[in-house]
């Protein structure tokens, strides 16, 4: 025993295999230990009173002090998990209840975090959720060079109501210009949703919302058809059930004239129905029953649009007893040269149609130069009138 103590005076301490490890793998900054062979009697029992008396080796003192006094490196900015990491979306919100619009003022970004680096070319796209995704989508224009984009820019949907507002969802994402990147298909910088059945109508309210990640959805088992296709698809559709859009109309009995002025005003949210996911409708109408042109009218074609806009008004002469015995049939067709049309939906109006239909058209055959306006939805099904 006191031949070991003097050779372990003359050299100095060794450390063991157990007290390297035990050092070197001990996560984050570690106190001192003179003893740490207590940690393991069974291979050094006779150190425990010869080993505090050594000096611990001078190279080793100045970092064993100095350990607990190092703070762990912060988690770089790229790799958090903060709700911040992808930046923030600055908007506001009003559902203008009188004229069934809902106005989105997209104002700016911050803190964009880009997948590579250097400047961005950006811009906010919106859709009404759930619904056709190509028939509610608006996007604002492009700002380029910057992580920071400014657009104060409104995107307005027309043709929104009570009931949308309560059971419908606006998604907002941040985009790169496609038109400026490689990648076509590449997912947005960031997006966000928000319930629109808090919304108060006719009061504005704003919005300063953190950006999240695209959230996938897990594809059927149906369409998993071959080995080592994706999992996950991104959740770009959702459930549109028959929704089929809807049209402004506009009823006025002219007592000067005479007979029923019918105006189209627009559509919104159709059902896309060309292969390049838009339609070119127009509309049609139809007085039952009659006879001769003047019982069918129809508007212009608008191209490449699922919101068009006509502005179009037509006239129907008759004493108003007269025409509440009538069927007004408003149809909504996508055009398409050298076949056939595609019926896109319709509306009915007459005083047994029921609901809004039946009320919009009574009440304006009960008023003289009153013109009254209001959404219909449109029916999936062409309505079928007998003769």
């Amino acid at each position: 025993m006191a031949g070991m103590v003097a050779v372990s005076r003359g050299r100095p301490p060794r450390v063991s295999m157990q007290e390297h490890m035990a050092i070197d793998v001990s996560p984050g900054p570690i106190r001192p230990i003179h003893l740490i062979s207590d940690y393991f009697p069974h291979f050094y029992p006779f150190t425990k009173h010869s080993l505090p008396t050594l000096d611990p080796h001078p190279a080793v003192t100045p970092a064993i002090h100095s350990a607990p006094q190092l703070q762990p490196d912060p988690e770089p900015e790229g790799d958090s998990d903060d709700s911040t990491a992808l930046g923030t979306l600055e908007f506001t919100l009003l559902f203008d209840a009188d004229n069934s619009a809902l106005h989105c003022t997209a104002h700016r970004a911050k803190g964009l975090k880009p997948p590579a680096s250097g400047s961005v070319d950006t811009y906010v796209k919106a859709n009404l959720l759930p619904g056709t995704s190509k028939a509610s989508q608006l996007r604002t224009r492009t700002v380029r060079g910057t992580r920071g984009p400014v657009w104060e820019e409104t995107l307005t949907y027309h043709g929104f109501t009570c009931q949308d507002a309560g059971r419908k969802t606006l998604r907002l994402c941040v985009c790169e210009d496609p038109r400026l990147r490689r990648r076509r298909r590449a997912p947005p910088l960031g997006e966000l949703r928000v319930p629109l059945r808090k919304l108060v109508p006719n009061r504005a309210r704003s919005f300063d919302v953190c950006l999240e990640k695209r959230k996938l959805t897990k594809r059927p088992k149906s369409l998993d058809t071959a080995r080592g296709m994706s999992l996950y698809e991104e959740d770009e559709v959702e459930a549109a059930g028959e929704e089929r859009g809807r049209i402004l109309l506009s009823l006025c009995y002219s007592s000067q004239q005479g007979g029923l002025l019918v105006g189209v005003l627009r559509c919104a949210h159709l059902a896309p129905m060309d292969a390049n996911g838009y339609s070119d409708p127009f509309v049609r109408l139809f007085l039952h029953p009659n006879v001769g042109k003047r019982s069918k009218y129809k508007t212009s074609v608008r191209k490449k649009t699922l919101n068009p806009e006509f502005n179009e008004e037509f006239f129907y002469a008759g004493p108003r007893e007269e025409l509440a015995q009538k069927t007004l049939l408003v149809s909504v067709w996508d055009y398409d040269l050298g076949t056939a049309d595609d019926f896109i939906g319709g509306v009915q109006l007459s005083s047994q149609a029921g609901g809004e239909r039946q009320q919009h058209w009574c009440e304006c055959l009960g008023r003289s130069d009153c013109r009254l306006e209001l959404w219909h939805p449109l029916d999936g099904a062409p309505l079928q009138l007998s003769d």
